[in-house]
């Protein structure tokens, strides 16, 4: 039975929604750090948390259980997704869930900022009602120009309500289309440099990433117009604080408001913290009761079904996956899987890319999973970690193996087909599959030698010249050790007599050394392999 961990706290919608969930136990431990996090995230095969736990490299190092972190949320700053990824963790958020709550929210900053609304209410407080009325003059923001920068769910959401208000909207995004924008009445700008001169606000709405890392610096304010007010409701570190502080403090910034801060809470003696026409929020760009209860639902749903079914929604360090697709592609990434394994097994030498070719119809679906199929199945038996397909293709390309995909949807031989090409420094070895039926894998390729083999069990691949005798002697050797030929296929190179030949075996049972042996001692026979694969219709643990 799957075990959950809830690291942070949970709504309690969240929370009966987990206890009702069929086949999984759930436990919450809040505030852990450290060696008990690390500890405790060996002991459950999902986790969810909010951005109060630090899910690092060290604490997730040598964890073989933990199978998704789901974070209930859009940020997933405080989980380490290139170490997941590495131990094969699928990390997951919810981009809906508060996307509404935040967008009010850097809105409603906007407005408090623009007309003085916490300095005036605390002097109100302070029964200074006339003095704050004559010393609190404001901004409408009708006819102003607003810049966005980051146009996902959120800010999209933002530019409609700022629209609302009748201000010009300018935003820059590399990943949205230009009719897209110009649905949402925004006017893209190249750069975010060529935006800034002409902004009097500016709203960001992006992860932290390094190229996002203060995006906002001392130079960027230099670009702004004079009284210029920035508002971040997403995650700190996009603005530079003591560039902020330093614009306040000469007048060059009309007001700063912020929901997020690089260190949280921020200390005592923050710059920001004394500056005039500053104001913030302890973080609660997504603190409303409908997106807690809303992120909280959607993070157990992604969990559960991904526990019990395999789905993947919403992943940021993998392709999505549903059960449906899994299904429809079964075969064939056993297929993949497979060839990886027999790839793997027949080659020499460091591997410095691999090629894979898609053609028929298998061309038009997810040869994107595909490949990390083959990828897992090339290293399974290579790594001192699981590899799956959340994983393989991230280990490989950090060795420096470059992975290649092509398609091609026109058939070949075969109504769908896969070729592979792994090149080493001493040599490209090819092998090709096919899939009969719903579950028959074939090896259908081996080097430019065309042949049909069963992709199971334990497989004899011998080069050899193409003379007579050849089968005979290796089946007589075979059989003098008792070892039992239960299929056999041969393919040559070219349809000339006497050309290089590949044989194919398909053994009852792994040859002994002193069979092999004799087989190399065949004048005619250049090289074999041994390959072994699972027994047929065993399927990888992830699929």
């Amino acid at each position: 039975m799957p075990k959950v961990i809830v690291l942070d706290k949970l709504s309690q919608d969240g929370l009966a929604q987990l206890a009702a969930a069929p086949g999984v136990e759930y436990e919450e431990r809040i505030g852990l750090a450290g060696d008990e996090l690390r500890e405790a995230l060996t002991q459950f095969d999902g986790a969810i948390c909010r951005s109060g736990v630090k899910i690092t490299a060290d604490v997730l190092e040598g964890n073989r259980r933990l199978k998704a972190i789901v974070r209930a949320g859009v940020g997933t700053d405080n989980i380490d997704k290139q170490a997941a990824t590495r131990l094969g963790i699928v990390v997951m958020n919810t981009p809906t869930g508060n996307t509404i709550s935040t967008a009010e929210h850097a809105f409603a900053l906007m407005l408090a900022l623009s007309r003085n609304v916490a300095p005036a209410y605390a002097e109100v407080k302070q029964d200074k009602f006339k003095e704050a009325r004559k010393k609190y003059i404001g901004a409408q923001l009708a006819d102003k120009t607003l810049g966005i920068i980051g146009l996902g769910r959120i800010g999209q959401e933002l530019a409609k309500r700022a629209r609302a208000f009748q201000m010009r909207l300018l935003g820059y995004d590399p990943f949205i289309s230009p009719a897209r924008a110009d649905e949402l009445g925004i006017e893209l700008v190249p750069t975010v440099k060529e935006m800034l001169p002409q902004i009097d606000y500016l709203s960001v709405h992006t992860p932290l990433t390094p190229e996002t890392e203060n995006l906002i610096d001392q130079e960027a304010l230099g670009l702004l117009k004079q009284g210029a007010r920035l508002v971040n409701a997403a995650r700190g570190g996009i603005y530079n604080e003591e560039a902020l502080a330093e614009g306040l403090r000469c007048g060059k910034l009309g007001g700063v408001a912020l929901d997020v801060f690089v260190e949280e809470p921020p200390p005592a003696n923050h710059p920001l913290l004394a500056m005039d026409n500053f104001i913030c929020t302890p973080h609660l760009g997504a603190s409303t009761e409908e997106a807690q209860a809303q992120v909280a639902l959607e993070a157990v749903q992604l969990l559960v079904n991904y526990l019990t079914t395999g789905e993947i929604r919403h992943a940021v360090n993998t392709a999505a996956l549903d059960p449906k697709t899994v299904e429809s592609l079964r075969g064939f990434l056993d297929v993949a899987y497979r060839l990886g394994r027999v790839a793997a097994q027949l080659h020499r030498g460091s591997i410095k890319s691999c090629r894979l070719s898609y053609r028929g119809e298998v061309a038009d679906k997810n040869t994107k999973l595909l490949s990390s199929a083959f990828c897992a199945g090339l290293l399974e038996k290579a790594m001192d970690t699981e590899v799956n397909i959340v994983n393989a293709e991230v280990l490989l390309r950090e060795r420096g193996v470059e992975i290649v995909d092509e398609s091609q949807s026109e058939r070949g031989a075969f109504n769908s087909s896969m070729r592979v090409d792994l090149t080493t420094e001493k040599k490209t070895y090819t092998v090709a599959g096919t899939l009969f039926g719903n579950e028959m894998p074939r090896l259908v390729t081996v080097q430019d030698c065309r042949l049909e083999a069963y992709l199971d069990g334990v497989l004899f691949i011998f080069h050899h010249d193409d003379v007579p005798g050849i089968i005979g002697a290796v089946g007589t050797i075979f059989g003098g050790h008792e070892v039992n030929i239960a299929q056999m296929s041969v393919g040559r190179a070219s349809s000339e007599p006497g050309s290089a030949a590949i044989g194919v075996l398909n053994l009852d049972s792994e040859p002994p050394q002193a069979a092999i042996d004799e087989v190399l001692a065949h004048p005619h026979i250049q090289s074999v392999s041994v390959v072994k694969l699972p027994p047929a219709g065993e399927l990888p643990p992830w699929l």
